[in-house]
């Protein structure tokens, strides 16, 4: 499993929901890209971003579950 999987778990969908499936594994998608950015030219600043990236990343995710569970 990738980053991004763990981070979203996209393996935890109890609704079934396939637009749920979606968000989680485009989102794991994009974390796993903007990690890898840290990987090729780590620096104290870039480190920051790719952090701030990722921690958008998970939140919109789980707004966005959030959204499609809320009735």
């Amino acid at each position: 499993m990738t980053t991004g999987e763990r981070k979203v778990r996209v393996d935890f969908n109890v609704s079934g929901d396939d637009n749920i499936t979606l968000i989680k594994q485009r989102t794991a998608e994009l974390i796993n890209v903007v990690e890898h950015l840290s990987i090729i030219n780590p620096s104290t600043e870039k480190y920051l971003l790719v952090a701030k990236a990722l921690d958008a990343y998970e939140l919109a995710a789980m707004w966005a579950v959030k959204a499609l569970t809320t009735k």
